[in-house]
């Protein structure tokens, strides 16, 4: 028989994280552990992550529903994945720390030559959007931090500003030797986009995420259709969960790319069906954290490193706050790397 608890923890940044949808300071988590009573020193761990206003989870009867799932923990390990279906933090804090228990508590889910040492994961640098001056400072930072691939979030501040910006990372750094990503998190209107997208090309960018807000398939569509930039699906991933969705979603807009966040989509497994969806219509995907504590971004990273995908992944954000968990997981070079003490 299975017991569990949750604890939460709230996490702050280390520097203010500003999207196109507001400014971060803080953010809460819930550590979710489960074990055997036959076996009580024996724990798993996984991680409910909140995102203000953009996880499904972000309601006020959240911990209810925690205390709901610890207190009938053994009904809901019989099939997460359908009891949990409108619950995708939760479920794949639930899915991580059964994963975790079976593999022995030891915080090592996906075993590989990541987990050994051998291997690293090449992620890029996530600039927070903030003044001219502040992002500066954030660029030449990770450029000295050995990153090859940066990831702007604009949408914020006025177009020509950060078009500005761009244009002076580009005349710096050839695409070849620098990517570019940026995210817009649904900032711009159709008409909007369609300028910013003519702009962003002739600047090399590698994709732009989420360029007008979830919800207007049909917009996105067409904008997918005559793009000269990559555009990569996010937010309008959140809340589709049935694998026919899924598929039907990607279909009817033809994305260049997906972003998958396990702790928005529901989990591993629910994460794996995009996949599955993604390589059948010739889809690009990657793996990004929804700035996860260290317990989750330790499972997403350890399972990212079993994918074989050689893109720069999403999964630098461990040191946005100031009283992240401890962890194995070391960013260096532009590449993180999981490394445990000898």
């Amino acid at each position: 028989m299975y017991k569990a608890s949750f604890q939460l923890h709230k996490l702050y940044f280390k520097e203010p994280g500003g999207t196109s949808r507001g400014v971060l300071t803080s953010k809460l988590s819930y550590y979710l552990s489960v074990w055997n009573e036959d076996e009580p020193g024996i724990v798993g761990t996984g991680e409910c992550s909140i995102l203000p206003h953009l996880s499904i989870d972000d309601r006020p009867d959240l911990e209810n529903k925690l205390s709901e799932v610890c207190g009938n923990i053994n009904d809901y390990t019989v099939d997460l994945h359908h009891s949990l279906m409108d619950w995708p933090a939760v479920r794949f804090a639930l899915e991580t720390a059964l994963i975790d228990l079976h593999k022995g508590g030891r915080n090592i889910l996906f075993p590989s030559s990541f987990t050994d040492g051998l291997t690293s994961i090449p992620i890029n640098g996530l600039i927070w959007m903030g003044n001219l001056d502040e992002m500066s400072r954030r660029i030449e930072a990770k450029l000295q931090d050995g990153f090859s691939c940066l990831k702007l979030k604009i949408g914020a501040l006025d177009t020509d500003s950060e078009l500005s910006l761009l244009r002076s990372l580009r005349k710096r750094f050839s695409p070849e030797t620098i990517e570019l990503r940026v995210d817009a998190n649904g900032a711009f209107t159709p008409t909007q986009a369609k300028r910013i997208l003519e702009e962003l090309a002739k600047l090399k960018i590698h994709s732009i995420e989420q360029p007008i807000r979830a919800g207007h398939e049909k917009e996105m569509a067409t904008l997918c259709a005559n793009t000269p930039v990559p555009i990569a699906l996010d937010e309008e991933l959140i809340g589709i969960n049935r694998p026919e969705e899924k598929r039907y979603l990607l279909e009817l807009i033809k994305p260049q790319y997906i972003i998958l966040k396990p702790s928005l989509l529901g989990g591993i497994k629910a994460s794996e069906e995009w996949i599955k969806h993604a390589k059948s219509l010739g889809t690009g995907w990657w793996v990004t954290s929804a700035l996860e504590a260290n317990t989750g971004l330790n499972a997403i990273a350890q399972w990212t490193a079993t994918l074989g995908n050689p893109m720069p992944q999403g999964l630098g954000t461990g040191q946005v706050f100031s009283n992240n968990t401890g962890s194995f997981l070391v960013v260096e070079n532009g590449h993180l790397h999981y490394r445990q003490p000898v």
